[in-house]
């Protein structure tokens, strides 16, 4: 049995108290956030992250099953990776977040 019916619960019920983002906003943001320090699987948001294709190719690969999921893709856009986690502790474990962001660091030494 997966772990996704709580996932899906508890994202449709974050996505009702957030107030969605503009998606100019996520762009921008992405873009201002690649140039200055990277990305951080702490403070960035899903959104950000899947709106570069270099992060999203690193989702997608590190953790695929997560990536795949619809309510990932859609209503998780809001929350980063570090919040996720609770609702997918198997795949999104503190050495797979530790994986993930040493490949956002090397996303950000490439400048």
């Amino acid at each position: 049995m997966t772990k996704k019916p709580l996932f899906q619960t508890a994202l449709i019920a974050a996505a009702m108290l957030v107030v969605p983002v503009a998606h100019a906003q996520d762009t921008q943001e992405a873009s201002a956030e690649a140039q200055t320090a990277g990305y951080s699987v702490a403070t960035t948001r899903v959104s950000v992250l899947l709106d570069d294709p270099k992060a999203a190719a690193i989702l997608e690969r590190l953790i695929p099953d997560v990536y795949a999921n619809e309510l990932f893709q859609t209503m998780g856009r809001s929350q980063t990776l570090a919040a996720v986690q609770q609702y997918e502790p198997a795949a999104l474990t503190d050495a797979k977040l530790a994986e993930i962001q040493a490949e956002f660091d090397k996303l950000a030494a490439e400048g």
